[in-house]
């Protein structure tokens, strides 16, 4: 079962440290545009496109990331003073009855919004926009499966640790 978990883990760790680097990108992306529109009266459609592009990427796939790390929004009234078995408890009967299905669902609706968009070919409706908009819509679906296979990974770290066989694993 380790082995599954480092896996999993090891794969929405990789995409989010490459997705970080979009951070950056979108930075220098933003400051060019806004020297651009403020200094040179000048603005590109596709540019400030490719600005919700990056953001939606770093969201949508640095996702998984972010629940891997345990940095996610969690109302942690109750939750902080739980002992390790409570909290893997939580996060059990979160991630098979919540986090997982809602997973589910939004795959299932997403590949089939992607997979349209792509046969359609479809792009910005905006003149000078770019030309994939199918990739923003997949970026929707990928997302989602790292998503997916986190929590996978998270609910059986929780198994472990309610078994009392965690290697010590964060909760």
């Amino acid at each position: 079962m380790n082995k599954t978990i480092n896996l999993l883990e090891n794969i929405g760790e990789k995409v989010g440290k490459a997705v970080s680097y979009l951070t950056t990108a979108l930075m220098l992306l933003i400051c060019y545009d806004v020297l651009m529109r403020y200094f040179f009266d000048s603005s590109q459609i596709w540019m400030t496109e490719l600005e919700i592009y990056f953001y939606s990427f770093i969201f949508l796939l640095g996702s998984a990331y972010a629940f891997k790390k345990d940095k996610h929004v969690r109302v942690d009234v109750f939750y902080t003073k739980f002992s390790p078995k409570k909290k893997a408890w939580v996060n059990l009967l979160g991630g098979l009855f919540l986090l997982l299905p809602w997973c589910v669902v939004i795959l299932i609706v997403s590949f089939d919004y992607a997979m349209t968009s792509f046969s359609m070919g479809e792009g910005s409706p905006q003149p000078g926009g770019l030309p994939a908009l199918y990739i923003l819509k997949f970026s929707i679906f990928v997302g989602f499966l790292l998503l997916f296979l986190q929590g996978i990974a998270s609910v059986l770290k929780s198994i472990q640790i309610i078994k009392g066989k965690e290697k010590t694993f964060e909760v």
